[in-house]
């Protein structure tokens, strides 16, 4: 069977997928290219489509599968929990023993003060959850103007209206305009894409005294929380600040009595370096916010992780945050995530992803021999390699996404699963990766910019 061969089942899969199914954040540009990619099975890190053909996920499942596919322990606590009780709520007056052990488990681990969680069912939720909780907190104590939201340009925290409200991408705000009000940007730095052009250290500085510009002009009695993620994610290459950009942020919002949000949903769960991203600053946030690789992939479940001080607030008669959803807290998701902490635990995920993550970096390193690679950046195994005309003017192509898209879909036909934005190239591999599948991944991404070159005449 050729690349361009496909089964009859897969056929009638495909013809049923895009008959039956709306898309979850679709390109439909891409299926009347190539077809709906139909993906069956999964081991390590590779799955397999209906063909058999067995492909590299070099992005980790959209950055969830951080212990790689098909983890026998993990479906084994997941199935003996769901013998025991598939599903209760929490709910109102209601517990589980395994999401209580859940949450006393991540009481130990998070940074700081933070020991209670509220649980969710995935990434939007996380962030809008902590939206809403920072904006009760004021509201619970009396201080009711306090409920306008900070947030950074060129930043992503999800797609429910709150969250996409606080997200600084025009290509996810523009079909919902107008949003939520109260929701305000300001600048947010980038050492490569600064959008005003400056150095790195520059951009941090400029991106600080906007902030603190904007909360004067605004009224900091006005503003319950700031939400960022400490490396902004895959949508713009993971650009990482420089040392003092986060801890002078913080704060400044403790200056002005501000809330701050951290969203690591993409960047937490030791895919830096650390188990957690800000530990590589050593800030702790007033929420932290988890979901993709929380569960590993394996269920759908998130976390708001914040301090008693602040659950305090909500934890008497009459005061309670009133925000839930019906199967947030489930059993057989939290025996999920209780069953990927032991394998972090056991084969040291956290460690492994610092040490493979220079490894990859000094192989992407490597790329820059290419005319048309401009940047390779990011932290542990959260790496992006920037396809630029010019190196020297960081010129974008004339027709954006089309050089990325080359690789992306060279990639794909060599058997390997490349996430590209545009011309940002961007993996995130799961943490169990080894040398050898790092060279087998770069291997490709290099013999992806080489064809690409040739094709468009780049040299």
């Amino acid at each position: 069977m050729n690349e361009m061969e496909h089964s009859e089942w897969t056929v009638a899969l495909q013809q049923d997928a895009l008959h039956y199914i709306l898309l979850n954040l679709g390109d439909y540009t891409d299926i009347e290219m190539s077809g709906a990619k139909i993906i069956e099975r999964g081991d390590g890190c590779y799955v397999y489509d209906t063909d058999g053909r067995k492909f590299l996920d070099s992005f980790g499942s959209l950055l969830s599968a951080v212990c790689g596919h098909n983890r026998p322990e993990v479906h084994q606590a997941m199935l003996e929990q769901m013998q025991k009780l598939e599903f209760f709520p929490s709910y109102h007056d209601g517990f589980t023993p395994i999401v209580i052990q859940l949450a006393r488990r991540l009481a130990k681990i998070a940074p700081g003060d933070l020991e209670v969680s509220f649980f969710v069912n995935g990434g939007s939720e996380a962030t809008e959850s902590a939206i809403k909780m920072a904006r009760q907190y004021f509201w619970e104590r009396g201080d009711k103007a306090r409920r306008k939201i900070i947030f950074r340009r060129n930043s992503y925290h999800g797609s429910t209206l709150g969250a996409l409200s606080a997200t600084g991408l025009s290509w996810f705000r523009e079909p919902q305009e107008p949003l939520v009000p109260g929701f305000i940007p300001v600048m947010s730095p980038h050492p490569y894409r600064c959008e005003l052009g400056l150095d790195p250290e520059q951009s941090a500085r400029i991106a600080l005294q906007n902030t603190e510009a904007i909360i004067r002009w605004e009224g900091p009695e006005t503003i319950a929380a700031m939400i960022l993620d400490p490396i902004p994610g895959s949508n713009v290459g993971y650009p990482v600040p420089p040392p003092f950009y986060l801890p002078e942020l913080k704060a400044m919002c403790e200056k002005y009595g501000i809330l701050t949000i951290y969203d690591e949903i993409q960047v937490g769960m030791g895919k830096t370096g650390k188990m957690f991203c800000c530990e590589n600053w050593n800030v702790v946030p007033d929420f932290l916010c988890l979901a993709k690789c929380f569960s590993g992939g394996f269920a759908p479940m998130g976390v708001v992780l914040t301090t008693a001080e602040i659950a305090d607030t909500f934890r008497r008669p009459g005061h309670e945050f009133r925000h839930g959803h019906t199967f947030c807290g489930h059993p057989i998701a939290a025996a999920a995530v209780m069953a990927v902490l032991d394998i972090y635990e056991k084969e040291n995920l956290v460690e492994r992803a610092a040490e493979m993550g220079s490894y990859l970096r000094e192989r992407l390193d490597e790329l820059y021999k290419y005319p048309i690679v401009g940047d390779v950046r990011g932290i542990g195994l959260l790496q992006a390699v920037e396809l630029v005309a010019d190196k020297a003017t960081r010129a974008f192509f004339d027709n954006k996404g089309e050089v990325g898209g080359f690789v992306r879909d060279y990639c794909y036909r060599n058997s390997m699963i490349l996430r590209n934005n545009e011309e940002i190239l961007v993996v995130a591999p799961p943490l169990t990766i080894t040398p050898e599948i790092i060279d087998e991944m770069v291997g490709n991404i290099d013999a992806g910019i080489a064809a690409a070159i040739e094709n468009f005449g780049l040299e």
